[in-house]
């Protein structure tokens, strides 16, 4: 794979490495700096930290020596045990491995100070902010690009080593944890050998016989390098003498005191609490021997005012969240049934926590899809339970569950908690027959004028983002007075013979057109307030005949409603008059009816170009229907 940009300036790998060597100086990575915030986000470090090279450690340094083993990796005084469990589990998949870690850097000639390693960005970080503390699942989900389960032993369904079993034969990492009831028991050591509130990588699962039964075994490997398990099963205990050389060293056991152990399936639950699975993408191995999960990916956000609407408990506007349909159309191969694995993933959520915002409390509920409905209304929500759901909603990264559903065509609606919190997210959808992807979104790609335009903001911008968004709420519908933007908006829709006039006809329909909007309107300002919620303006824009996907509709909630999330009429008009004139001017250009249209920069100036002429007659007509 080719070198990633690593900075914020947009340079390789490898061109930070070439300036580096020309200028006779080791690289300094400005961001993840050799300073204590690297290691902790808002706490100082309990001790005295000295930043080295690793020439200044030893006089001949290697990075890697021979090929890479899960032995290799030993924990030292930080607690990134999570991190290393991951990096363990990750010695086990060569190719993805090597796509973490590129074979083409060592401490020769070429050295520069400076490393890579390649990342799956599904949520756009690279860095690891803390390396103290942290989760082993997001450490899996970074390297590989994966989707993570999460098992408790306790209330694990009985086929969970089959369930182990089968994810780690597909390439699938996974850990296992004990939990801790308060800060000092973690990282104490049990009579039996095991850690609490420890990362371990769990490393194979196997079935032995023995005395004449079959047992299942798990391994197990502590990031520490030594301290195991010391009950049945260890490395030298008894058990191991009742079976077979050759089944033995089929399993590959050992009695190296090397923090890796066996132990078998019952005793492992009656001692961790949690299990992580990672399960790998399609593209993360090559392996073709192994079986693969089909994954469907969803990029979208909650936007306060059009797409924020919270979970069920807030049924007004649950409905509004962005919807997802999923087919599945084929069963597993052994049974009439589809298993899903659906993960739902905050992004950027790293970033932000340096800025002092936490994670959003998340989950996700799955429905059979209404028809051909593009989007579910409030309605259906009401009358309609959920086919299945998110255990429970938590302010963690990402939360996946394990479903089984019979084929058909599924709604998947993400949600915050509760509504108007806001958040990026993507939903990976895991299969094991492909099934059918989402409806397409516009692309996110800014152009590079878009990029111009966003850097000029970010120099303006400044204290004035500190000042209200939305201008004041108006308290009843204009009767007089309709703004000169949304005049020009009405004129520009009605002219459609470019004339700066309207003639009778064109009157007769903006008259029709104009009294059906004013009591599509006043059916959603059901208390006379003179307003409408923003999130009703999908219904009302589908009532008028525009269907418009969460993009648009958050953009144009953005635009029009208030810090209440209301609308009042002025602005009302203006949106729905735009948009008809948008939707008139396509259909104009569109003229073999393909779905897209060229228009060169006249002609999109000439068909929204405002006419003030006529500004009165139309201030003068609104105020008369009113009445």
């Amino acid at each position: 794979l080719p070198a990633l940009d690593t900075q914020s300036d947009g340079k390789s790998f490898k061109q930070l490495r070439e300036e580096c060597l020309q200028e006779g100086v080791l690289f300094e990575d400005p961001d993840f700096p050799a300073t204590e915030s690297s290691l902790f986000y808002s706490q100082s470090f309990p001790v005295q930290v000295e930043w080295k090279r690793p020439r200044e450690i030893c006089n001949s340094p290697r990075f890697i020596v021979g090929n890479a083993d899960r032995t290799d990796i030993c924990q030292g005084q930080l607690g990134d045990c999570w991190l290393l469990a991951a990096i363990a589990s990750l010695t086990l998949k060569k190719d993805a491995l090597a796509r973490v870690i590129p074979h083409d850097q060592e401490f020769d000639n070429r050295y520069a100070g400076i490393f890579h390693f390649q990342f799956v960005h599904t949520n756009k970080e690279i860095v690891f902010n803390s390396l103290k503390g942290g989760s082993t699942m997001e450490a899996m989900e970074d390297f590989t690009g994966g989707v993570g389960e999460v098992y408790e032993t306790q209330k694990s369904p009985e086929n969970l080593f089959s369930i182990m079993k089968k994810a780690l034969d597909r390439g699938s990492m996974m850990g296992c944890s004990i939990n801790i009831s308060s800060s000092a028991e973690s990282e104490a050591k049990t009579t039996t050998g095991l850690v609490k509130g420890h990362a371990y990588s769990i490393t194979g699962l196997e079935q032995v016989n023995y005395r004449g039964r079959t047992v299942q075994l798990i391994r197990i490997r502590n990031p520490w390098g030594q301290v195991e398990w010391n009950g049945p099963w260890s490395d030298n205990s008894r058990e191991w003498s009742y079976v077979d050389a050759a089944e033995k060293k089929r399993i590959l056991q050992n009695s190296t005191d090397d923090g890796e152990f066996w132990m078998e399936f019952e005793d492992f639950k009656r001692n961790y609490d949690r299990v992580e699975i990672c399960n790998m993408t399609p593209d993360s191995l090559t392996d073709d021997t192994k079986r693969h999960w089909e994954v469907n990916m969803f990029e979208g956000n909650w936007i306060r005012g059009s797409t924020a609407g919270g979970c069920r408990n807030y049924i007004d506007t649950f409905w509004t969240n962005p919807q997802i349909k999923l087919k599945l159309e084929d069963a597993d191969d052994d049974d009439d049934v589809c298993s899903v694995v659906i993960a739902l993933m905050q992004k950027n959520r790293r970033q932000l926590r340096k800025k002092g915002m936490d994670l959003q409390t998340i989950g996700f509920a799955v429905y059979e899809a209404p028809g051909d409905e593009d989007h579910a209304t409030k309605d259906f929500f009401r009358y309609h339970g959920s086919k299945a759901r998110s255990k429970t909603y938590i302010n963690m990264r990402e939360v996946s569950e394990r479903f089984t559903l019979p084929p058909g065509e599924y709604l998947l609606v993400p949600t915050t908690f509760k509504p108007h919190e806001e958040a990026d997210f993507l939903v990976r959808i895991f299969s094991e027959k492909k099934a059918g992807p989402p409806p397409p979104s516009l692309p996110e790609e800014e152009t590079d004028e878009e990029k111009f335009l966003r850097r000029l903001f970010e120099q303006l911008a400044g204290e004035v983002r500190k000042t209200a968004a939305f201008p004041s709420a108006r308290k009843e519908i204009k009767f007089e007075g309709l703004t000169l933007s949304t005049c020009h908006s009405i004129i520009n829709l009605m002219d459609v013979d470019n004339s700066g006039m309207l003639e009778f006809q064109e009157f007769k329909v903006f008259w029709e057109k104009l009294k059906k909007w004013i009591m599509l309107f006043l059916s959603f300002d059901t208390d006379r307030s003179g307003k409408m919620s923003s999130y009703e303006l999908r219904i009302a824009l589908k009532a008028a005949g525009m269907q418009l996907n969460n993009k648009l509709l958050q953009l144009i909630a953005l635009r029009f409603a208030d810090a209440n999330y209301d609308i009042d009429f002025d602005d009302y008009l203006t949106c729905i008059v735009r948009l008809e004139n948008m939707f008139r001017v396509f259909k104009a250009m569109d003229k073999f009816k393909r779905g897209s249209a060229n228009m060169n920069f006249m002609q999109v100036w000439f068909t929204t170009a405002s006419h003030p002429v006529m500004v009165f007659l139309v201030s003068s007509i609104v105020p008369t229907l009113l009445n």
